[in-house]
């Protein structure tokens, strides 16, 4: 009784050392969070109601006045709805592909691996040059319309309003969705390795007990996979939507900073680029930026609401 009585401090000052060995390890990262993360939004909401000079500072206080032109903008209302569009069209899509590659590496195939690593590749290649590449291939001289009229698919095409050269890109017409094309061919190997992830938690105890019960392929994929796969919708389902309204790189590379033609490939963070570094008005750009944030975050919370509880991890 007396060595348990005297084991009880001994123990405390362990469990009090590993917690502040825990919070050592923490601090740095968290200090990086507060000042880069927190604290840059509140510098951005503090700046968005001054009309603010880079050199000399806050020059005149605005109230909400910048959000006021802000909303009244043609201008950004188009960005808004090219970015709207953009994640609506991209994501399911993206999603779609990369949850079927998923179940395909996912099988037992001869060269899984290399299957894996060749669907991922795209996303770690230079967004500039896919994109530089990509320009010339949907060209009016390029390899998309060389391909298609060797498929005898100029007739049908034809039918839809585009001609045997047509100029996917810069068309005001086809811009965007020839980004969410190109876009969607990048990122799905990315949205394949979350998939993964999630595939491989499932328990093949599962699977065992459905192909018991005679269910076929399709049935244990509609009834069993993706159901169970929810909290991995949710994850990969946050993630594109974040990523589809911070559209940007793609966008510049292809449209310029006026995002052309016609502002059909204006996004919202390109409409925040121009404000920023083309008409140099920081506090003008800072309110841009909070209103995209409350937009992303409401359309995070959409989807919490969709998918249910977020998943623990």
């Amino acid at each position: 009784m007396a060595a348990a009585q005297r084991l009880k401090p001994v123990a405390r000052i362990g469990a009090r050392q590993e917690a502040i060995a825990g919070y050592a390890l923490i601090a740095i990262p968290m200090a990086l969070f507060l000042v880069l993360n927190i604290g840059s939004f509140l510098y951005a909401a503090y700046i968005s109601v001054w009309r603010w000079n880079i050199r000399r500072g806050p020059v005149e206080f605005l109230g909400l006045t910048n959000f006021e032109r802000l909303i009244s903008d043609p201008l950004f209302q188009t960005a808004i709805r090219n970015s709207l569009y953009y994640a609506v069209i991209w994501v399911p899509l993206t999603m779609a592909v990369g949850l079927f590659l998923a179940v395909v590496v996912n099988q037992k195939i001869r060269g899984q691996t290399f299957f894996r690593a060749a669907f991922y590749f795209p996303a770690i290649a230079s967004s500039a040059a896919i994109t530089t590449v990509w320009i010339f291939l949907v060209a009016p001289d390029g390899l998309f319309n060389e391909v298609r009229a060797a498929l005898g698919l100029n007739p049908l095409f034809q039918a839809l309003g585009y001609g045997p050269n047509h100029n996917w890109i810069g068309d005001y017409r086809t811009a965007m969705n020839t980004v969410i094309a190109l876009n969607a061919w990048t990122t799905s190997g990315t949205f394949m390795l979350f998939y993964l992830a999630s595939l491989q938690a499932i328990s093949k105890e599962v699977y065992e007990a459905a192909a018991i019960d005679g269910a076929d392929a399709w049935q244990t994929f509609r009834r069993i996979t993706f159901p169970l796969l929810r909290p991995g919708h949710f994850f990969v389902a946050t993630v594109g939507v974040i990523g589809a309204l911070q559209l940007f790189d793609q966008a510049i590379f292809a449209g310029g900073p006026n995002g052309d033609p016609a502002n059909a490939l204006m996004t919202a963070v390109l409409y925040l680029y121009n404000a920023m570094f083309v008409q140099i008005q920081p506090g003008y750009a800072a309110a841009v930026g909070i209103v995209l944030f409350v937009i992303i975050m409401t359309a995070t919370l959409v989807q919490r609401r969709l998918f249910g509880q977020a998943p623990a991890w």
